[in-house]
């Protein structure tokens, strides 16, 4: 049996007469930049999120730029975050003149820890001149905290959101891989990318929100803020040719994108549920296999799987005999930004933050899509559970 990692193929079979059904909408009023497919897909993800505002734009990394922005951060300033993530989240950092300062995740999540957190802003800030945090290490000013959701989990965000406000710090969330994630507050649910005054979403198509092609967004329950980045988004210009800022670019989300984001919003509830099933079925299969280290999902929180991510032994020889039997695995992330060349600036070493790299050593993500079936889940499992057994045998014979 081949299973692939994840299968686009059969989302849009699923939706393929409502996405042509818009497509030809889009095409027929020619309206293909702005309009009324971008202001409708804003509005409904915006109250999909139960937040006022949304502004659509050109990918998730610009998403994150443009979130940074709006919470006031610039040249000079320091942004606290995770090794274990994607690029694009250091990437917006540093795109708007900051650095990042790294803390170390929870073992157990991947996330952000906020035990981490509160220690390096105890320990490793002190107050400056004018009653604002510095990273003693860089001398920056420590302006926000970019806590990352990651492979659908969000983290700890009533922890972290109060040690923000403990130090008057901005919270802007990198949401790109937890769309309809949610954790508890107060007794009410909450989606990721509720909790800071800005936060970001990748549209990339292999998202549980996905498009056909690069798209991005950021929520807000602020107009001051939406409105600034509507301005960056689109050359700093608040009408044509009149320009009000030096600092925008073209960082727009094109309207057929909009379109087909609109049509696959209205099934992301029922996508993500049919991804918790599959979570459960990897779940009983493995369950009493104390070699592989399941996903966690703490009390109070809703995990959406983008990824189902396990740790094993031997992750190496596990994922080649794997790929071997045609099943598609991937490693998210092999490698934590603090070790990367592209920041060997920053000064950080190995051993610097030990909990993502021993996760990056062990981490292996099994095939998780909403189409994928129980059939190919056990063959996954089975698949999984000989290539530990091969590799105990090698090992036991050595």
């Amino acid at each position: 049996m081949k299973v692939p990692f994840v299968d686009l193929r059969a989302q849009h079979d699923e939706l393929r007469s409502e996405i042509d059904s818009v497509l030809t909408e889009v095409i027929d009023n020619s309206s293909f930049i702005g309009g009324p497919f971008v202001d409708r897909f804003e509005r409904n993800f915006a109250e999909f999120l139960r937040l006022q505002f949304c502004v659509a734009c050109a990918s998730g990394t610009d998403a994150l730029k443009l979130a940074l922005m709006a919470a006031g951060v610039g040249e000079g300033d320091a942004v606290v975050t995770v090794p274990n993530t994607f690029i694009a989240t250091v990437e917006a950092i540093t795109q708007v003149g900051a650095i990042p300062a790294f803390v170390d995740i929870d073992s157990d999540t991947y996330c952000m820890s906020p035990e981490k957190l509160a220690e390096f802003l105890a320990k490793d800030c002190r107050t400056g001149n004018s009653g604002y945090l510095v990273d003693r290490r860089t001398g920056r000013r420590v302006k926000a905290l970019l806590p990352v959701h990651l492979y659908g989990l969000p983290a700890d965000m009533n922890a972290i959101a109060e040690l923000g406000a403990c130090h008057n710090l901005e919270v802007v969330e990198d949401a790109c891989q937890a769309h309809g994630a949610s954790r508890m507050h107060e007794g009410v649910e909450r989606r990721a990318g509720s909790f800071g005054g800005t936060s970001a979403f990748s549209f990339y198509p292999g998202k549980n929100l996905g498009g056909m092609g690069e798209g991005g967004a950021v929520v807000t329950d602020s107009e001051h803020k939406a409105e600034r980045m509507r301005i960056w988004r689109e050359h700093g210009q608040v009408e044509r040719y009149i320009h009000v800022s030096p600092n925008g670019w073209n960082g727009r989300l094109d309207a057929l994108q909009c379109a087909v984001l609109d049509v696959k919003l209205k099934k992301l509830e029922e996508w993500n549920e049919r991804r918790r099933k599959a979570a459960k079925w990897y779940e009983d299969f493995l369950c009493t296999d104390d070699r592989v280290v399941l996903p966690m999902e703490p009390e109070g929180s809703r995990h959406v799987y983008h990824l189902f991510v396990v740790r094993l032994p031997d992750r190496d020889s596990v994922r080649g005999r794997l790929s071997s039997k045609e099943i598609g695995v991937g490693l998210h992330y092999p490698i934590p930004l603090h070790l990367q060349a592209a920041y060997r600036g920053l000064g950080l070493k190995a051993g610097d933050f030990p909990e993502a790299e021993k996760a990056a050593r062990s981490i292996l993500s099994l095939p998780m899509f909403p189409h994928i079936t129980h059939e190919q889940v056990a063959y996954v499992c089975e698949s999984l559970r000989d290539a530990l057994d091969d590799r105990a045998h090698a090992a036991c014979c050595a």
